[in-house]
């Protein structure tokens, strides 16, 4: 950063704020211009089963055994064994052993027919030198101690998101909250976009980015109560936020931090926690449009207005012992939650909501995982499957519970959670994992009725720009009321809208 507006929005300083980051995976390459802030300790010698997954966006014939890019673990000898599926819940097919091959430098696996892109391929192998995963969750425990310590903080508050999201749940699991001298670590910890999910963070051959499809993530506990069980015992519980998107609920068994294990009946959480859901969102918020890996314009709903208030939400919790808004995230008893075949979203030309979301099921990755943290089965024994429910819809097919911030309380269009792969990179009736979609409302109602869109166009809905802006507006501080949103935003909140609907407008214009 070399100047002030490299930095972004500095209200978090400008608060008294002090932002650290603290680096706990270990697997990051070690390459140049990586910077990399955790070494662990590697046990040399020691071997054990691996499971590296692959699904790939076009056809090649080499790919990495490690995920996303990381270190990968490293063959130990030349056995081993490959399958293919189709869909997270498709049947495993062997792949004749002759067929493939290691690479020289054991990190890699060269298949001559070709990975075919969307399907999902799974190589079982014996890996050697593991590291000593849990380290992570010392040094971020350490930290807060040390910044304590040395006067740096007066209060502190952990956050993370997507992936450290789910280690901050693992985190607070494991009662890892409790420091070295009986104190408590952190007096917040909040944990966004996490799903339901906990992580291989903490085991032998950990990989921690692997997600979903039967590695050890969507593993109990999921409520709060069950999360915050070992801090409580040692008297060291945090505070606790639990937000989430949309897109956890699809793609993450979100519903599972609020809801039993068989969907039948709501789990609110306790009074030292909340949920909160923001409605009509995709994985990270971002500025939408067309994305060439999906056959849908993405998601533009943006949320960092309600990040900001629920970060004041936090400290005034920890600092003030000020109660947080209550949580709002989607009901059973209320019908706000449902399972996909009663999902109601409306008839759009050319759009088609997703066959399948995703569920976890009970795994058992062997004797010593729950004890040791060691996976001696790969793949694991599946059991039940666990049951998970999305948001409910409106006549828009915009979500009817959780927090509405304004471009989804008077929208211009439906917002969904998902999308999906565009039949290019293969499984097109598959969701692209943590993107959404955003599909706009008609401009006027000849133009709408001539489509056969059910939604009420813009003309319907508003008189001109400055009623929709108005309402808005309006909208925006009736959040600020509620404690949802900062007054301070409020006027960035109304630009975008003005951004959106000139967007808006001169797309459809355009095609004319």
């Amino acid at each position: 950063m070399r100047t002030a507006k490299d930095i972004g929005d500095p209200w978090m300083l400008e608060q008294g704020y002090t932002l650290a980051l603290v680096g706990w995976e270990f697997d990051l390459p070690n390459e140049a211009g990586l910077i990399r802030l955790l070494d662990a300790p590697v046990l040399r010698g020691i071997t054990g089963v691996v499971r590296s997954q692959i699904q790939t966006d076009k056809k090649s014939t080499v790919e990495s055994l490690a995920d996303r890019g990381m270190a990968a673990y490293v063959v130990a000898d030349a056995s081993g064994r490959m399958t293919v599926r189709d869909g997270f819940d498709g049947a495993r097919v062997e792949i004749p052993r002759a067929g493939w091959r290691f690479t020289a430098d054991g990190k890699s696996v060269e298949y001559a027919k070709g990975f075919e892109p969307g399907r999902i391929y799974e190589v079982v192998y014996t890996a050697k030198d593991p590291v000593v995963a849990g380290v992570g969750f010392a040094a971020l425990r350490d930290y807060a101690s040390y910044a304590r310590a040395q006067g740096e903080a007066k209060h502190t508050i952990v956050y993370g998101q997507s992936q450290d999201g789910r280690f901050l749940r693992t985190f607070v699991n494991g009662g890892f909250n409790l420091d070295e001298k009986g104190k408590k670590a952190y007096e917040g910890v909040w944990a966004h976009i996490g799903g339901g999910g906990l992580g291989s963070f903490n085991v032998r051959f950990a990989q921690p980015s692997r997600t979903r499809w039967d590695y050890p993530t969507d593993l109990p506990p999921f409520t709060p109560d069950g999360l915050l069980a070992k801090s409580r015992a040692a008297g060291v519980a945090p505070k606790l936020f639990l937000t989430n998107n949309s897109n956890e609920y699809w793609n993450s068994a979100g519903s599972l931090v609020h809801t039993s294990t068989d969907g039948k009946r709501d789990i609110p959480p306790p009074a030292d926690a909340r949920i909160y859901f923001t409605a009509g969102t995709q994985h990270v918020s971002g500025k939408g449009g067309p994305n060439p890996n999906v056959i849908y314009p993405t998601n533009d709903q943006e949320i960092r207005w309600f990040m900001n208030a629920a970060l004041v939400a936090m400290n005034d919790w920890i600092t003030k012992g000020t109660e947080p808004p209550p949580s709002r995230y989607p009901s059973v008893a209320r019908g706000e939650l449902t399972d996909l075949a009663g999902l109601k979203f409306p008839r759009l030309g050319g759009v088609r909501p997703p066959a399948k979301i995703y569920y976890p099921r009970v795994l058992d990755f062997g004797p010593e995982f729950l004890t040791k943290g060691i996976v001696s089965i790969e793949p694991p024994k599946e059991g039940a499957a666990l049951v998970t429910l999305v948001p409910q819809v409106d006549a828009d097919g915009n979500e009817i519970a959780g927090i509405h911030l304004p471009q989804v309380s008077v929208p211009l269009g439906t917002y969904t959670a998902w999308n999906l792969r565009n039949p290019k990179i293969g499984a097109p009736d598959a969701t692209y994992v943590n993107v959404g979609s955003t599909f706009p409302f008609a401009l006027t109602k000849a133009e709408r009725e001539a489509s056969g869109d059910p939604r009420r166009s813009i003309e319907e809905r508003y008189k001109d720009e400055q009623d929709f802006l108005a309402k808005a507006e309006a909208a925006a501080r009736e959040l600020v009321k509620q404690r949802y949103v900062l007054e301070r935003d409020v006027p960035h909140i109304v630009d975008l809208a003005k951004d959106r609907w000139q967007a808006l407008t001169s797309q459809v214009q355009a095609k004319k």
